[in-house]
Formats: structure tokens, sequence, C-alpha cells
């Protein structure tokens, strides 16, 4: 015999599919419309008291919230489903009431029947104590615990969104495992959100199924009088039996959900099961289960109470807290704590941060999110020092900082704060190239980065400064660019001797041997260290390690022991590389050369061994070679230059001090630190 095909949307119609699931809402919105038979109502009301039960079981049996994050939807429909039940039984009460106890079902029947015992009165005012219990007390509490755990849970999430990405900038985490949490954090947001929306499901529930019992008790007896007969007593009789075992009916359900859903929010972010976190939490000390004890065997004692009960608990609660007591006194439960376990606190309070990124709660929002903007930028930034200068920049520790002004932050260097500014997200910074005030409509403000004026404005505005000519940045781009700007002027500091020591091994195999040699027969990793600062000091890039080795292993062999002998001839070893780096947008370098005059003042003020040579001119010697320095770098600059300042090598390092505090991007060049084949071109001359 051929099998039977059945359609596609039959065979999904199956528990657990999408088509059985909306074909199961749908007949939920039939039953409130369409009578139904007994046999039916029968089975709608066991299925609701069997999935309330299922409901509890699994609300019982979390080890943590966020595994029933369908529970807000399962409310949804659970209440749905009584309420059409509630609907149905109604019609049928109302309808065939008059006809016996069976007329709206068994199952309403046995229940009313079970409730009241025979007896009306106690039987309305047992169900109405069990309306006072679900309405007043279980769901009251839930619905306020929801709202305070949503509350809390959302005034929480920039802190906890903060944390992930100060583990993943410190590299505590990969970025799986920081998208991982922040979905949870998500997923736990929403679910507390759902939640406090859900809880009013259920006070609307227990609310809608006193009012229907009402309408049923009432209005059943007035059918029965009026319209079939009946005497008010025996109306009463009739009509509060199925009432009785209706209201029951559906609100056993209802409470069994309200106790479920009390369960979920109270558990909050405790770990293991219920029973597993009661027990160890009301089991875990010896004292109160003593106590307890004590209290028991007391209350047993007393005039006219029952003796057995109070001291069998007595006895039960005695014998736990000998157990426990035991327990904490056997040298496997509580070992010696061993000195070390000491160490790691006071250790943690001695490390320090080497780039440190405070913020204000008002500026939270830049480090928050899927996919933060100013944590980007910050891996950017890393990733283009690394290529660029060849050195790995620590992790940014970024952090909120409560005794902050809301729209600061703070950028900190090995603790010491190195800069600060204020932000206006989501407004835009408008920045005049030019060096003007843009002429726009804003709150005027500095540029923190250089000092330029600029002017923060809205997201309307942009195509407009853009049109005028001005540089837009985000609030984000402008922290980033200030954090680029005090990295590039600390970069000397940033490298540790750990960092050197990595670079060193992280070098291809085929300098390996040049290490070997090197490093410690003729020079230490700390030597080392201070030659790569003192060229990071200048923004030269020491991406050329091998060259930067061949230098110092050639200054070594010429007996150049100090810093400043051997860091001249590193960089006549890396001329070509400082040539390119002066080279102008025309291709040639410009330069402003030192005259013979500045020259030989320069020379012969230079004093002390030729290993520690320091310069000793006269103040007002140095202020006027100071005053004609920037007049010639003012020139050069309004014709569209960047010039590099030429010397001889002697007196460099020493005309590297004096500029350095005007123009710290200012490179300064001795001749023999320009390449043969660079071209040249000289623009001014001090």
């Amino acid at each position: 015999m051929a099998a039977i095909a059945l359609p596609d949307w039959l065979r999904r119609a199956q528990p657990g599919n999408d088509v059985s699931l909306a074909l199961g809402v749908v007949a939920l919105l039939v039953v409130l419309v369409v009578p139904l038979p007994v046999v039916l109502l029968d089975a709608g009301l066991a299925i609701s008291i069997t999935v309330s039960v299922l409901v509890l079981m699994v609300a019982l049996f979390l080890r943590r919230p966020l595994d029933f994050t369908s529970f807000p939807t399962l409310l949804l429909l659970t209440t749905l489903l009584r309420l059409a039940l509630n609907v149905a039984t109604t019609r049928t009460i109302l309808s065939h009431g008059h006809e016996g106890p069976q007329a709206a079902g068994h199952v309403v029947s046995a229940f009313g029947g079970f409730l009241m015992a025979g007896d009306v009165v106690v039987g309305l005012i047992v169900f109405a104590i069990l309306m006072v219990v679900n309405f007043m007390v279980i769901t009251k509490g839930s619905g306020r615990i929801a709202e305070v755990a949503a509350r809390f849970s959302l005034d929480a999430l920039p802190g906890k969104q903060m944390a992930i990405d100060a583990d993943l900038s410190a590299g505590l985490i990969d970025e799986n495992e920081a998208r991982r949490r922040r979905k949870e954090l998500e997923e736990e947001t929403g679910f507390y959100g759902a939640m406090d929306g859900a809880a009013k499901f259920v006070r609307g529930d227990a609310i809608a199924g006193l009012i229907i019992t009402a309408i049923n008790l009432l209005g059943g007896m007035a059918i029965g009088v009026a319209r079939h007969g009946l005497g008010f007593g025996d109306a009463a009789q009739a009509f509060a039996l199925l009432t009785v075992g209706d209201g029951l009916v559906s609100q056993i359900p209802s409470l069994l959900v309200s106790v479920a859903a009390g369960i979920v929010v109270t558990k909050g972010n405790t770990e293991g099961t219920t029973d597993e976190v009661m027990l160890g939490q009301l089991g875990g000390g010896a004292k109160p289960l003593a106590i307890a004890a004590g209290v028991a065997a007391f209350m047993g004692f007393l005039p006219g109470m029952p003796l057995l009960p109070f001291l069998a608990l007595s006895g039960a609660a005695g014998a736990a807290a000998w157990a426990r007591h035991r327990r904490g006194q056997t040298p496997a439960a509580a070992p010696e704590a061993p000195a070390p376990a000491a160490d790691p606190p006071i250790a943690e309070t001695l490390r320090m941060d080497l780039l440190r990124l405070e913020l204000g709660y008002g500026l939270l929002s830049l480090a928050a999110g899927e996919a933060p903007r100013l944590t980007e930028q910050i891996k950017g930034l890393r990733r283009s020092i690394a290529q660029e200068m060849g050195f790995v920049l620590p992790s940014v520790r970024i952090q909120d900082n409560l005794a902050l002004p809301p729209d600061t932050y703070a950028i900190r260097v090995k603790e010491i704060e190195a800069g600060r500014g204020q932000l206006r997200p989501p407004l835009l910074l408008a920045i005049d190239p030019a060096g003007g005030v843009p002429n726009l409509p804003g709150e005027r403000c500095q540029e923190p980065s250089f000092g330029l004026p600029a002017i923060w404005i809205e997201e309307s505005q942009r195509e407009e400064a853009l049109a005028r000519g001005c540089t837009v940045v985000d609030a984000a781009g402008v922290l980033a660019t200030h954090l680029t700007e005090l990295v590039r002027e600390n970069m000397a500091e940033l490298l540790s001797f750990a960092e050197t020591q990595k670079l060193l091994d992280e070098l291809p195999a085929e300098h390996r041997k040049l290490v070997a040699d090197l490093v410690p027969a003729q020079i230490g990793v700390g030597g080392i260290q201070r030659v790569l600062q003192a060229l990071l000091a200048e923004r030269v890039s020491i991406r050329d390690l091998p060259t930067i080795l061949e230098g110092i292993q050639e200054a070594i062999a010429a007996n150049a022991r100090s810093v400043p002998a051997i860091l001249a001839i590193v960089r006549v070893r890396l001329a070509r590389q400082l040539s390119d780096a002066a080279r102008g947008p025309q291709g040639h370098v410009p330069m402003i050369t030192l005259s013979a005059d500045w020259e030989v003042a320069f020379t012969e003020a230079l004093v002390g061994p030729p290993e520690e040579r320091q310069l000793a001119i006269a103040p007002s010697k140095l202020g006027e070679f100071m005053e004609r320095l920037r007049v010639a770098f003012d020139a050069a600059n309004a014709a569209g230059e960047q010039p590099a300042l030429v010397c001889s090598a002697p007196v460099r390092p020493h005309l590297r001090a004096i500029v350095e505090r005007l123009r710290p991007a200012t490179m300064v060049l001795a001749h023999t630190e320009i390449h043969p084949r660079a071209r040249i071109r000289t623009v001014g001359t001090i």
C-alpha cells in the first residue's frame, strides 16, 4: 500500500514547530468566540493545569534566570489560555448551569465540590482567600521585584559594557568572548525588561479572574431565578458550585505561574538550582541551626503546646547543626591558609596601568554598545602605531571615574595625568584648519589635542561645516586623536624592559645570530632599551630593528659607550629612513640650515668630556636663537612647508633639546643623517 503524501504545512504542524505554535495561538483566539463542547473544555482545563505545573518545576530547577528566556512569552500564552478557558466556562455556566453540577464539565464540578465540601459559604470564603493570596501577595510582590530588577539592570548596563571593553582592550579576553559577553548582557537586559512587562499579565489575570467569578455568580443566579424559575437557594447552590469550581480551576494554575514568576525574578544572579541555593545558605552555618533547635525545644515545653512535633524539629535541626560543626572542625574543611595566599591582593595594588583612559559617566556611551566606536578606534591606533613606529602600544585600560565631571575624560600615563578634555556627544567638533574660529552657530571650545579654536555643532550642520572647509570630527574621534598625540609624546616612557626583550625575541630567525653576538656580550637589553627610547623620543620608528642593532654593534666596535655616541652612529645607519620621514609632498626634503656663526657659537658652548658634553650658552644668546628659530619656521610654514632643522653632528642632540620645547614634532637632522640620494631644498637659514 502506497504511503499517503501529506502536505508540507501538515508535516510541520507537530509539537516544537512554528506551524503548531501558530495554530495553537489561533485556537486560543477561536475559543474566545466559539462555544466549546464539555469534553474539549475538560481537556483544555487539564492542559492549563499541567502546563502551569511544568512551568513551576522548570523555574524551581533553573540554575540562572537567563536559562529561561522564553518565560515572558510563556506568561503571555498561559494567561491567554486561562482567559480563553474562563470565557468558555462562563458561557457554559450561564447557558447550562441550571442543568446540574456536570453542566460545565467534570473538572469544574470536581474542583467545586472538593473545595466547598457541601457548604457554599465556606467554599466562597476559601476561594476568596486564595484570590487575595494570589492577587495581593504573590503577583504584587513579583511585579515589584521585576520592576526593580529591570531598572537596576538598565542602570548597570553602561558599567558592564565598559568592563567588557576594558577587558578586551587589556587583552584579558578575545573578540569572540567579548561578543559573547555583550550578547549575554543584551539578553539579560531584554529578559528583565520583558519580565517587568510580563508581570503585568499575571496581575491582570488575577483581576480578570476575580471579575469573571463575580459575573458567573451574580449573573448565573439572576438567570436561574428569572429565566429558569429556580428558587434563590437552589440557584445559589447550583451556580455557586460551578462558579467556585471554575474560579479554582483558573486560579490554581494562575497561582502556580505566579509562584514561578516570583522564583525567577527573585533568583537574581545566584548560580545553582533553588534547592541547592536554599539548602546551602540555610544550612551553611552551625550556629543558626543550633539556635533554631533550641527555640523549637523551648516552644515544645510551653503549656498547651504539642510536644512531639516540636521535639522532632528540634532534634533534626540539632543533628544538622552538630554535623555542620563537625565538618567545620575537620582539617580538610578548614586548612591552614598558606602565607603566599595574602600576597596577590598586595601585588594587585602595586600593579600600574601604563595607559589608562578615565571617562566621566556622561561619556560611558562612547565605549558601550555592540561595536563601540571608541574601542574600535583604540584598536586601530595600536595597529597603526605598530606598523608606523615598530612599537606595540600597551593595552589601554578604559574605566569610569565618578570624580570627573560628566563630560570630561582624563588620559593617564603610568598613573600620572598626561591630558584631559571635554566632549559633548552626540555633538560634532568643527575645526578650521587655518586656525580661525569656524563661522558656525554652536558652543565654542578648544580642540584638546592641539589647542585649536573649534565649535561643537549639531549633526544637521555637518554638511554646512564641510562646505566651509572645516574638519568635522565626532566625540570619539576627538578623544582618539588626543590619545594618539599623547602616546606619540610619551612613547619613550611606554617602552619597558620587558617590551624591549619581547621585540628582540620576536625578530626573524635570520637575525637571531646578530642578537646572540650583541646581547649580552657587548651590550645588555637595558642599553638597547635606552637607545630605542632615545629614538622614540624623537619620533623615529624602530621598526627596522635589525639595522638599529647593526648600528649599535658598529658603535661599540668604535668604542662608543654612551647612549648619545651610540645613537649618533645608529641615526647615520637610519639615514634613508630619516630622509624619507622628512620628505615633503613635492618629493624633496625641505631644510632650514644653521648658519656658520651659530654653528661656531654652539660648538664653542659645548663643555665637558667628549662622552658627556653639555651645552653652556648665555641665556641672552639662547633667547635670540629661539626667536630667530621661531621666525624662520613660521615663514616656512606660511609657505606650506614642514622643514627639518639641519646642523652638524656634534651640536645636533643639544639643538634638538632646544627645539623640542618649541616644536616637539620638528625633526632635527645632522648633515650625515641625510641620505646621499635624497633630494634636498633649503627653505631658510638661521
